[in-house]
Order: C-alpha cells, then structure tokens, then sequence
C-alpha cells in the first residue's frame, strides 16, 4: 500500500491512498461469502454461490462496493500509522477509483483534522513561583476550631439569630396566588448558603417565633429560577458551644494525651496541605507559562463537534448563547489537550498497567461504582486508551516539573519530589513492571496507544 500526506492547513491533513489488487483481495473474498450466504440462485446451495454467477446476478460492482466498505477502515488506519499523522475526528473519505481487474487498484482520499506540530519551549529555562507553605499560629487555631465543632453540641438560646447559628425554620413559597412549595421543621445554620438566595439576610436578626418574607429565586423544580415570594417563620434558635481546647479536649478527639501535642499534629497536617497546594499551584502555573509561550493552532471541526455532542446531551442545541461559552470551553481543553500530548510524546512518557488501575480505580470511585464494572463498561465502550491518555498527560506534567526551578514567594527553592517522583524512581517503576512481565503503554497518538512488551521496556531503559 502506498500513501502520501498533503498538509492543507496546520491542523488539516490529506491522505493520498493507492491499495494493490492483492491487498484488497481478500476483502474481496469476503465480499463473495457474505454475499454468497445473502441471495437465492436456483441450482446453488446458499453459501455455495460461484464468483461468477455472483458478478452475472449482483455485478461485479457490487462486490466491489461491498469489498472496500469493509476494508476502507482498516487501509484508513494503515495508512495513519505508516504516515505518523495523529487524527483528531472522523475523516472525510473519497474513492476516487476502484479495480476493474487484477492489474487496477484502489485509489482513495482521507481528509482530516490532526494534531498540530507545535514546539513547546525549553523546561530548563523555566523559574515559576508559588505561595510560601508557612504556618502561621491562626492556621492552626482555624484546623483546632473545625475538630472543635465536630464535637460541639446545639444549645437553644434567647436572642434574635446571628451568621453561624442554627435555626429551625418553616418556610413557604408562593408566586402570585399559588403556593410552589413548603417545608416545616428543617435546620439550616446561617451563613451556609445552601438554600435559598436572601435566606440569611432574612434570618439575621430574627427571633423564636418571628416570621419575616422575603424575594428570592426557585432553586429547583418546575419554577426554578423564577422570582417568588417566600415566609419563613424561625421556630427556635441554637448556638454551637464548642467544648475548651484542653488536654482533656485532645483525648476526647485525638490519639493525643495533651492539647500541645495535638496542636503539633495540627501542624503537621497544616504544612502537608500547603505542600500539597504547592505542587497543585506549580502545575497550573506551569501549563499557564507553556499556553502563553507556545502557539497552538487549534481545529475547528474538532471543536464544533464536541460542542454539538455537548449541546445535544444537554437538549440544547438551539441555545446560542450556551452554544458560545460551551466553544470558549471546549477549545480552551483542546488546546490543553494538544499542548500535554505534545510535551507526553517528547518527554516519551509510558504509563504502567498498575499506574492506569489506580487512576480507574480512583475514577470508579468517584462515580460512585463498583472498579470491575467500571472498568468493564469502559473496555466495552472503547474508552481505555482515552484513560491512558489521561494518566499519560497528568504524567507528563509531574516529570516536566521536574525539569524546572519551583520557587516560593520568599525566594526559596521548594522540594516537590513528595508528588512529582523522580527519574530513577520511574526508571525502578519501569523495570519492576517489566520483571512481573506487565505492559508498558507508550502514548503514541490520540486514539491511543502502542503496547509495548516487558522486553522492549527493559530495552528502553538500557
């Protein structure tokens, strides 16, 4: 098979196809079979049908037709991987001439949007900045106040409601005459934010026993978002009394005999977040620096059809103005899309068959599902290599930060090996896996992957 590429834009290929006789024989084959097992052609048994009583009944143009719509994909295929393009969507597919006879051959055209060739500047240059991980004396008294309040108890109190209060309230809303819903008895703590638009500013200041109305917003429902009048009614109110942060306090709620050790902890903890928000805000900022220095065409075909499946799901696609923040949003990911497959390929980025579990099984449990379905249902629908991606992408970042200076806004260096990992620690990943005989994946392009064998990883490393 011969192909050739005619670059129409950057982010717009067309593939040239010649597919030989021999090559396209067996489709061929296959095409007499299947048509063979189809028609009734008195004399024959079904199945059993010659060639040419097939091309004398149907024609030899439709067994033709028949052969290239079943190999059309794979010769497609063929042709991406012999040419290293990488697709983006479906490609838009021409034969422009068939064979006539065993001398001829399939000529065919695929044109299609693919992943620019954009050039990511050099990581070693690269000093981002992030928020000092200081602990400071209220961070700790903020982590000592939420233990507090996990083990504070609700005591009713004789003064009108302030922020941070719970009051039980009956509340009922109406549009014109009608009455849209109702609700007796619930608790709600002021200041939450969780209910009703205006439901704090109208509790603030109220009594047991006092009722106050006010405007505000459906939140759910069949009126949701239309402007309504609501009563609310306080039925009593409580503070939260925390219990003294004391040694007898750190026994109650900690493995800790005294509240200093306690507040030891406390700290510890604090600093383990601040860390850990280090790491997150030098990844961000790092994909911030690479999207402002490197220009990434993005493809619109691609774009417009994620914002027409998006749209569609929703029930929307005559919405123009959703239809416009939704495009915002979906080249905004392709462009992030482009740009960490990119900097996976060139820093040749392999994820590892336990690295790829852990992410599933993380995901299953987001979704709430059992890991096994999940994974299953994703293998049915095709999804893996999509989730290969992924890990390879979030992959890529953590081995490029390693390949910068992170600072703090103090000026000192910041270790960040505790989430990032290490070269030689993949390198030891990377070889275990191979001794356990597991696969190594190498992202190769978008749809997917190349699996590569225990051995050829092992060669890599060496």
């Amino acid at each position: 098979m011969k192909s050739a590429v005619e670059t129409l834009d950057p982010t717009k290929v067309k593939l040239t196809v010649e597919v030989e006789y021999d090559e396209l024989k067996p489709s061929i084959d296959h095409a007499y079979k299947h048509i063979a097992e189809q028609v009734n052609v008195p004399g024959f048994r079904k199945g059993k049908i010659p060639a040419r009583i097939i091309d004398q009944r149907v024609g030899r143009a439709a067994v033709l037709e028949h052969a290239i719509n079943d190999g059309l994909s794979g010769f497609y295929r063929q042709a991406v991987n012999e040419t290293g393009i990488r697709p983006l969507g479906q490609p838009d597919v021409e034969v422009t001439e068939v064979p006539l006879d065993a001398e001829g051959a399939l000529h065919f055209t695929a044109t299609v949007e693919v992943r620019p060739e954009i050039e990511i500047p050099a990581l070693d240059s690269v000093t981002l900045t992030v928020e000092a991980a200081e602990v400071s004396a209220d961070d700790i008294a903020e982590r000592l106040d939420a233990l507090r309040e996990r083990f504070g108890t609700l005591v009713g109190v004789d003064r009108p409601a302030a922020e941070g209060d719970f009051v039980v309230i009956d509340l009922k809303a109406v549009i014109g005459d009608e009455e849209i819903d109702s609700v007796s008895g619930i608790s709600y703590q002021i200041g939450s934010g969780n209910m009703l638009e205006g439901l704090d500013e109208a509790l603030t200041g109220l009594s047991a026993g006092e009722t106050t109305t006010f405007k505000a917003p459906l939140a759910g429902g069949d009126h949701e978002g239309k402007e309504s009048e609501v009563t609310v009614t306080a039925t009593s109110v409580k503070q939260r009394d925390l219990p003294e942060a004391d040694d007898e306090f750190a026994e109650l709620a900690s493995e800790f005999d005294t509240i200093e050790e306690l507040k030891a902890d406390l700290r510890e903890q604090v600093a383990s977040i601040k860390t850990s928000n280090q790491a997150v805000a030098a990844r961000d900022a790092l994909v911030e620096h690479l999207l402002e220095n490197t220009e990434i065409p993005v493809p619109q075909g691609a774009v417009e059809a994620e914002v027409h499946r998006h749209l569609e799901s929703e029930g929307r696609l005559e919405d123009e103005a959703h239809r416009a923040e939704v495009e915002v949003d979906a080249a905004k990911a392709l462009k992030n899309q482009i740009l960490l497959d990119t900097l996976a390929e060139q820093l040749k980025i392999k994820v590892a068959q336990n690295e790829l579990l852990d992410y599933l099984v993380n995901a299953s449990r987001q979704y709430g599902m059992d890991p096994n379905q999940f994974i299953q249902s994703l293998d049915q629908g095709g999804q893996i290599p999509a989730m290969v991606g992924e890990v390879a992408r979030s992959k890529s970042l953590a081995v490029a930060l390693r390949q910068v200076e992170v600072k703090d806004s103090e000026g000192n260096v910041v270790d960040l090996s505790e989430f990032i990992g290490s070269d030689e620690e993949d390198a030891a990943a990377d070889a275990a896996a191979a001794a356990a005989g597991e696969d190594v994946t190498d992202i190769t392009d978008e749809e997917g992957i190349e699996v590569v064998s225990e051995d050829e990883a092992a060669a890599d490393k060496a």
